[in-house]
């Protein structure tokens, strides 16, 4: 079996992420979408942590996030997970902009400072921000940038699914 013929495949990488709370609700995002979460390190909190588990609720050992021991460890293999897309406020193209694939990996940053300014730089061209009406507001909260981009990408899915009208 090829990677192209295997089911549509959602991914979300939290790369850093501080608050355990966040997480946790992430996961419960990744089990209703279908998603696999994958984890960065370093994270700002221990996985053991009851707060991850009270907000994953009494899903988090379902969510089984892969935790990655660094950024360049994740990098190598994020090619074969799907087409990447970076959340950024510093994007040029909204959500309502991209044409998420089937097999589609969405990357989000730290709450405090989203992605490194390293990582911004080399995917430029893939960074990504959700549209927001006041300009003033510098970002939407980690788990609910989680949630409005990964339905997003199952919305469009679902359009490319149903069938043409008669």
């Amino acid at each position: 079996m090829t990677p192209d013929s295997l089911p549509p495949v959602l991914h979300v990488a939290l790369v850093h992420p501080e608050i355990h709370w966040n997480t946790g609700a992430v996961g419960r995002t990744c089990l209703a979408t279908g998603a696999r979460l994958h984890l960065i390190r370093p994270l700002g909190f221990s996985l053991d942590d009851k707060q991850v588990r009270r907000a994953g609720l009494d899903y988090w050992p379902r969510v089984n996030p892969r935790v990655w021991e660094s950024w360049p460890e994740f990098e190598t293999e994020l090619s074969d997970l799907g087409a990447a897309f970076f959340f950024s406020a510093e994007a040029q193209r909204t959500l309502w902009e991209i044409d998420f694939p089937d097999r589609t990996v969405l990357v989000f940053g730290r709450e405090s400072v989203g992605l490194s300014p390293e990582i911004r730089a080399r995917y430029r061209e893939k960074l990504v921000k959700i549209p927001m009406a006041d300009p003033e507001l510098r970002s939407l909260n980690l788990s609910n940038s989680v949630a409005i981009s990964s339905y997003e990408a199952l919305r469009q899915r679902a359009v490319r699914a149903r069938p043409a009208a008669p």
